[in-house]
């Protein structure tokens, strides 16, 4: 990555934003004018810019620095005469660091490790520990689904299962904790089924590309087949470029320099791949490159004839000519012989030949334009990449596609990734929309930052563990949530990094949390979804309630939330409430709402209630009847501290008062309820509103 100067500032936006937004109209139907309409000014835009590796700044305050990334930020701060928060206290860090890296609370054993050993080298120890856990691919790489728009359904009326796509998720959760390197991890979901050394990983990888809805029964076939294009064009650029190519379409977009030819240059990298499907049904595909499937097809047909004594075909090398190979899997498809192969959920391309592909009209299939080759956005590249020549098997230009984004001189592939990665992190991104580099887009605060953090990450290997590591290992990451008034007067969004942010869990992350303070979370790992329980009155208005959803039994759905199935049509309640991603499109990042729902699913919810009363079992059965001993593993076990004196008096008093309560509650009853059964259902009650503090739900 070369060093360069870059334009950062407001007078470039707005003259981006101006030229953009008074040149890019409906377009002529010349598309050689379309690359023309781009304009020198344009290209300078920030993001569309190499990335350079800046010197890292001076500051006064070096005892502070801890890595670069303090750099950095002090320089900024030491700028307006202000001081970096200070760190946050070690406890509340432990728990901080569990909840970024394994979305789970550390163990009362793990607190106390880490409390004894005070020495500097004690919190890196941690980060290794963490980041080679199977917990850390299960967390972060929900954050990915979140990207890919993930679910396990199409969506629409009948929202039909899409069978063997958990696969991806399982891929995605291996390739974090492998720490599988970002630019291979890009080839493989993108061009999986293309790579020379394609197995059954990288086709599950390249189910990316399939994991939109999907209509069954569309009303236009031919307008639905390149709402599918859209979906792939649209993920992919936001995803791994964050751009908004999408909103080129219908018209030239109207704010960034992306043009309708840019668009349609990337449908036609996707327009080869075909679904494999057969009418309403969507069916999976065998998990073997494309060559293997059809010798294993040819042999297995083989045994089958001479087992019933017919003459047996000869069997061609894997060198087999095209026609046949695809004759052979073609054949392997209608006729479950190779069902003892591994499935998987992914488009194919049938044939090396690429179909033409048109500039649509104002977006509408039914009005072709001019015939489209496939390219990249004309503003960042200056001259387009030359694209593979087919294989045997397929066209090769989403491979090419891969190649051009995963390559260390893309301007945009480093900088967006390591953006998501500091978003995770922080709450917020140094660019403060994930998915929009663009002219509309928000300008970085660090820019500086930025792209030193992009041009590390290349050189050192594309790896996000180490990023993590470098991020949890600085200062800045280590400050805490201490207001200032002044500074916040200032910068009342924290902009400059001047205090740790206030964010509250995502509901994966709560749910789990309160499944591992339980005792009852399930560790197992990949496979089928998991159904969750949930009320008969969220089902009510299914044609047929009985059958939409089948809930898994107790032990199996008290897996990790990453693994319950996600139906597009009926999210699980709970997960819908507290803000799960919308699964039709690609999620940078998600809603966080404040409704009245969320605290009566919380607090009333039969989840919470029935984990409050397995954690009461819990305390009796670590610490016995003692009132202030339960209390205390209470408060280790969900917000990873031991109460106060003012709040350890507070929920004393409450046992004693709830406990009277149920007594005189049961008074007359036929069944008395012994005094011993009394404090339980109250210590039930204790640990209910544990589960509902908000300090459960926002770390510090």
């Amino acid at each position: 990555m070369a060093l360069c100067t870059h334009v950062f500032g407001a007078s470039s936006f707005l003259a981006s934003f101006l030229i953009v937004g008074s040149s890019l109209g409906a377009g002529p139907t010349d598309l050689a004018s379309y690359d023309a309409l781009i304009k020198p000014e344009q290209r300078r835009h920030w993001a569309f810019q190499p990335v350079c590796r800046p010197g890292i700044p001076p500051v006064r305050d070096r005892e502070w620095l801890r890595n670069p990334i303090d750099a950095f930020v002090l320089a900024k701060l030491e700028a307006r005469g202000w001081k970096p928060a200070a760190p946050v206290e070690r406890r509340r860090f432990l728990r901080r660091l569990y909840a970024d890296l394994l979305g789970l609370p550390p163990t009362p054993a793990e607190q106390d490790a880490y409390l004894k050993d005070a020495s500097p080298e004690t919190t890196n120890r941690v980060v290794e520990d963490l980041l080679a856990r199977s917990g850390y691919g299960e967390r972060w790489g929900r954050h990915w689904l979140d990207l890919a728009r993930y679910a396990e359904t199409n969506g629409y009326e009948r929202d039909a299962v899409k069978p063997s796509v958990w696969r991806y998720r399982d891929y995605v959760i291996r390739a974090f904790n492998e720490d599988k390197p970002y630019n291979r991890f890009i080839l493989e979901q993108l061009a999986g089924d293309e790579l020379p050394d394609a197995n059954a990983e990288t086709l599950v990888a390249s189910g990316f590309s399939r994991l939109g809805p999907w209509d069954d029964e569309p009303a236009d076939e031919k307008e639905d087949r390149f709402d599918q294009l859209d979906d792939m064009v649209g993920t992919t650029s936001l995803a791994f470029l964050g751009l908004t190519l999408s909103c080129a379409r219908c018209h030239n977009h109207k704010f960034e320099p992306l043009t309708m030819h840019d668009y349609y240059r990337m449908v036609a990298v996707f327009d080869p791949l075909q679904r494999p499907h057969t009418g309403r049904l969507d069916v999976d595909w065998p998990a073997v490159p494309h060559l293997q499937m059809a010798k294993a097809f040819a042999q297995e047909t083989s045994l089958r004839l001479s087992a019933l004594a017919f003459p047996s075909p000869a069997l061609e090398p894997l060198g087999t000519p095209l026609s046949a190979t695809v004759a052979l899997a073609s054949a392997a498809d209608k006729h479950g012989p190779l069902a003892s192969l591994p499935r998987a959920y992914y488009l194919r391309e049938p044939t090396p030949t690429p179909p033409a592909t048109h500039l649509l009209v104002r977006g509408k299939a039914s009005r072709p334009g001019p015939e489209v080759k496939p390219g990249m956005p004309a503003v960042l590249v200056a001259a387009q990449p030359v694209f593979l020549p087919p294989s045997q098997r397929s066209t090769r230009r989403r491979l090419t596609l891969a190649q051009w984004i995963a390559s260390p001189d893309n301007p945009l592939t480093a900088r967006v990734i390591v953006n998501r990665v500091w978003q995770f992190h922080f709450g917020e991104g140094l660019v403060r929309t994930p998915s929009d580099f663009g002219v509309m887009g928000d300008a970085p605060m660090h820019p500086e930052l930025l792209d030193w953090l992009a041009d590390w990450f290349v050189r050192e290997g594309w790896s996000l563990k180490k990023l993590h590591r470098l991020i949890l290992t600085s200062n800045t990451y280590r400050m805490s949530k201490t207001w200032n008034a002044a500074y916040g007067k200032q910068d009342p969004e924290n902009r400059l990094l001047w205090r740790f942010p206030y964010r509250r869990l995502e509901v994966e992350v709560i749910r789990d949390s309160m499944l591992a303070a339980s005792g009852k979370l399930n560790a197992k790992m990949f496979g089928p979804s998991m159904l969750p329980q949930v009320p008969r009155e969220a089902l009510a208005g299914s044609s047929d309630p009985d059958k939409i959803w089948r809930p898994s039994s107790e032990k199996e759905a008290s897996r990790r939330t990453v693994y319950a199935f996600i139906k597009r049509s009926m999210v699980v309640p709970m997960l819908e409430v507290l803000d799960l991603c919308d699964t039709t499109r690609s999620t940078a990042r998600r809603d966080v709402t404040t409704v009245a729902p969320q605290a009566l699913s919380l607090f009333n919810g039969d989840f919470v209630n029935r984990q409050a009363r397995y954690l009461a079992d819990r305390l009796v059965e670590d610490v016995g009847d003692d009132a202030a001993a339960q209390i205390e593993r209470a408060y280790l076990l969900t917000l990873c501290r031991l109460p106060t004196a003012e709040e350890q008096e507070a929920m004393v008093e409450f046992l004693k008062k709830e406990t009277e309560n149920v007594l005189l509650k049961s008074a007359g009853s036929p069944k008395l309820i012994l005094e011993r059964d009394a404090k339980h259902r109250a210590l039930q009650q204790l640990c209910r509103v544990i589960l509902n503090l908000n300090e459960f739900v926002y770390t510090d």
